[in-house]
């Protein structure tokens, strides 16, 4: 059994009038919900309600409050956890969300309501997998997208390829680039190798596809990539623990699930 992961969370939070003050050393997304909440990072303020998120890096202090009932769903994102493009977290951000977003945050809140406050792990997983992938398939706000890679434009690339091999000479060549230089950008863009962060975007689909009892663990194992379900049950249980059996048991389903 692996080593215990540094895992996310998933929480609903409700904000007071009275000003407060935070940093942690993992990033978060903030994702109106009901009412509207303010946030302010290094002066930049600005309000967000249900068609709305702000991106905070880890590190970065923040101010937030609150005037009226509200409710907003807090994703915490240690570096490790969930597959997202390290450039992503480069800046805190208020960011506009669709309303596709917008009722997948209120399913999974919905699921927040129905237990603890922190809802249960494999559901954080789970949940967190499934925002941040949609998140990254609707946003149009890439940070400085001509300095290096179109990190959001390649997320959006590898997620919709997940079944084919990686041939990163014909991804470089698309993007414009030679080997070692695609290699190097991709690696300051996203923070690791272009296998590991595909990898472990395979694992992150794996958890929604689990959810629907109906795809075989081959179908599923075929549909994100492995060769086989051999080597999608090793690799599942070496980052999660648990066997992808074991995690469908306790499984939740998403609205936009398959």
């Amino acid at each position: 059994m692996s080593a215990p992961l540094h895992r996310p969370a998933v929480s609903l939070r409700r904000y007071e009038a009275a000003q407060a003050s935070d940093v942690h050393d993992f990033h978060q997304i903030v994702l109106g919900l009901d009412g509207s909440m303010e946030m302010a990072v290094d002066g930049n303020g600005a309000r967000i309600d249900c068609s709305g998120a702000w991106i905070i890096p880890a590190g970065a202090r923040h101010d937030y409050w609150a005037e009226g009932d509200n409710r907003q769903l807090v994703l915490d994102l240690p570096a490790t956890s969930v597959a997202v493009p390290e450039r992503y977290f480069e800046r805190a951000r208020a960011i506009a969300i669709d309303p596709r977003i917008t009722q997948a945050v209120a399913d999974v809140a919905r699921r927040a309501d129905a237990g603890d406050t922190y809802i249960a792990e494999r559901f954080a997983w789970q949940a967190a997998a499934h925002l941040c992938g949609a998140l990254m398939h609707d946003t149009d706000d890439a940070i400085d997208a001509m300095r290096g890679l179109d990190f959001t434009r390649i997320d959006r690339w590898l997620r919709a390829h997940l079944s084919e091999p990686l041939r990163i000479a014909d991804l470089a060549a698309h993007c414009g680039f030679g080997m070692r230089r695609f290699h190097q950008l991709f690696i300051e863009a996203f923070g690791e190798t272009p296998h590991r962060y595909l990898h472990r975007l395979r694992l992150d689909t794996a958890l929604t596809l689990l959810a629907d009892p109906r795809a075989s663990l081959t179908h599923i194992a075929l549909d994100v990539g492995f060769a086989d379900q051999s080597a999608f049950t090793h690799a599942f249980s070496k980052r999660f623990g648990i066997s992808p059996g074991q995690w469908r048991s306790g499984g939740f389903k998403l609205s936009g699930d398959a």
